[in-house]
């Protein structure tokens, strides 16, 4: 017996060291990719640039890679940050680690986690701890690539594109994508729409184009949805928050005075 347990836990070890390594090469490749999306992509400057023109500067590190698990997507912008508040003094919020309690301990508990580690059940929670007052909730901005998870060169500056339209959606207006679904909705459309992740060539190699007539449109709402499906704020009625958005919001083509693809 105490022979299989040895086995197993160095079975443990060497896998633990075989996806270290594993990650690491995808993280140094994930760094090359935002270095070079960083001084050669134009549409990646541009955005940066306008950032800081709206008084909006992105700190250093502001973009950064992370192993996101089983995670599928690209990345992610926002870190939702959840400030326990005292039943004697609702309006106040305190460190969780000043407090006691169940729930102080389990917000502590998300709190260490990376936001892509975050289930939905953890996004639940923080929802109802709000809702019954026991937190409020804010979105820090921050932008975060899936380092295992991009394709290559290409996928990494899209998905890079993708999360600066949020950010600059966040600097321009009183943006609550956590809480209010059809600003959700609407920077999320500006987002698929403005990226390139609908390009028709992409479209056509995932085999999802079924005629050319319309895709992108067609691309852009199916992507918004699924984002929006990852919001228990959202997630019920999806279709109907992109639906009652898309026409103003896929029109909208701040801070491009056109769509990129077409500059």
């Amino acid at each position: 017996m105490g022979a299989d347990n040895d086995d197993m836990k160095k079975a443990e070890v060497s896998a633990a060291a075989r996806r270290e390594k594993e990650q690491s090469k995808y993280r140094e490749t994930c760094d090359g990719y935002i270095k070079s999306g960083l001084t050669g992509n134009v549409t990646v400057q541009f955005l940066i640039n306008r950032l800081v023109s709206m008084g909006c500067e992105p700190p250093k590190g502001f973009i950064s890679c992370m192993d996101c698990g089983a995670a599928k997507a690209g990345g992610g912008f926002g870190v939702v940050e959840e400030m326990v508040l005292p039943p004697s003094s609702p309006n106040k919020g305190y460190n969780p680690n000043e407090t006691g309690g169940a729930y102080a301990e389990q917000a502590k508990i998300r709190a260490e986690k990376r936001q892509c580690d975050r289930t939905l059940e953890d996004l639940q929670a923080q929802i109802d701890a709000q809702k019954e007052g026991k937190a409020r909730l804010r979105l820090l901005p921050e932008i975060f690539l899936c380092q295992q998870h991009l394709r290559n060169e290409t996928h990494a500056h899209q998905s890079m594109v993708h999360e600066l339209i949020h950010a600059v959606d966040h600097c321009r207006t009183k943006m609550d994508p956590l809480n209010n679904c059809i600003h959700m909705a609407c920077t999320e459309i500006r987002a698929e729409n403005l990226s390139g992740e609908c390009d028709w060539v992409r479209e056509l190699g995932s085999g999802r184009m079924k005629e050319f007539a319309g895709h992108g449109a067609k691309c852009v709402k199916r992507r918004a949805v699924l984002s929006l499906k990852a919001n228990p704020n959202c997630k019920d009625k999806a279709e109907d928050y992109v639906d009652a958005a898309f026409e103003r919001c896929f029109k909208d083509t701040y801070p491009f005075d056109r769509h990129p693809n077409l500059r």
